[in-house]
């Protein structure tokens, strides 16, 4: 069997790359599954999407803990501990990022035991027009990278999933899958079924029963225009950016820039100012800044110290 996990952030195409790579290898005659993993959709937020093959019935479910391939489309997720890009990687996993540095330095950074490869051209996403091609790249090399997904049918997967947009993002996306496809021919097959013992020997899980919470009111739906501001998106987060104000220089373009639902202000010291209420801890202020000076900690402890529980 096959196993592959894709890692990228809200709004990268990370959902609709499993779909391709899964309808490929479908098409190719294996069993397949692909499904997604997030938890409150939110754009920028960390992402992943599992997709398995094989040519007998697939009895596993739900994460894919030892892959045999990793696919990361944006780089910025390596830093992050909770993207968890490098959980369960063996030595046979190859792992293929989107970035324009060289793969050796990956490896050092993840500590990699596998081989660690990039995108034969890496994609900018920075570049609105890239990011929305970088889900089909990706599919394109790993594809590859298998040696078992025929150029026909990684055409045809594009055409059956895309199918319903214009013609012309079809044929983006179609040039751009092909031109990765092409490019990881000296890889070709470098990723390999693995025989790890199947699910059909595994022990069921034991019940965990969960009490209720007790709510005494039940909040209203908000229907009125113009009030997302009423709606407390910080609720959804599990780690908090925390700013370090002996670090920080001050140079608030990256993090108030970068965040994707404008959550970061400057105050009238020049500092960054995060709104708690509607920041929903995609952490991309944090790994963009470069001094560091946004601390992450787990939401739990953010409100111990605030005194809250």
């Amino acid at each position: 069997m096959y196993r592959i996990r894709l890692h990228g952030r809200g709004g990268q195409g990370v959902k609709t790359a499993s779909r391709l790579f899964g309808t490929a290898l479908f098409l190719q005659g294996f069993e397949v599954q692909d499904a997604p993993r997030y938890g409150a959709e939110r754009r920028g937020a960390p992402i992943s999407a599992y997709v398995r093959a094989s040519r007998s019935p697939i009895n596993e479910r739900g994460i894919v803990h030892q892959p045999d391939l990793v696919v990361v489309a944006d780089h910025t997720l390596i830093g992050l501990t909770g993207a968890g890009v490098s959980a369960g990687a063996v030595s046979r996993t190859v792992t293929i990022i989107n970035s324009d540095q060289h793969p050796t330095v990956w490896k050092k950074k993840l500590r990699a035991e596998g081989t660690v490869l990039g995108l034969p051209r890496p994609l900018n996403l920075e570049n609105a027009e890239e990011v929305k091609l970088v889900g089909a790249a990706c599919v394109g090399a790993a594809s590859r990278l298998l040696g078992v997904v025929s150029r026909e049918s990684l055409e045809r997967a594009l055409h059956e999933e895309l199918g319903g947009l214009d013609r012309s993002i079809v044929a983006r996306n179609l040039d751009m899958a092909l031109e990765m496809f092409d490019g990881m021919a000296p890889h070709e097959g470098i990723v390999g079924e693995n025989d790890d013992p199947p699910a059909l020997d595994w022990a069921r899980p034991d019940w965990i029963d969960l009490p209720f919470d007790d709510f005494g009111l039940s909040a209203p739906a908000i229907r009125a225009a113009a009030t997302s501001v009423e709606v407390r998106t910080g609720l959804w987060r599990t780690m908090r950016p925390v700013l370090d104000r002996e670090r920080c220089r001050r140079c608030w373009w990256n993090c108030v820039t970068s965040c994707p639902d404008g959550t970061i202000v400057v105050d009238p010291e020049g500092y960054p100012l995060i709104d708690y209420e509607h920041c929903k801890g995609c952490l991309i202020c944090a790994e963009q800044c470069r001094r560091r000076a946004l601390r992450v900690i787990p939401e739990r402890e953010a409100q111990a110290l605030e005194g809250r529980t």
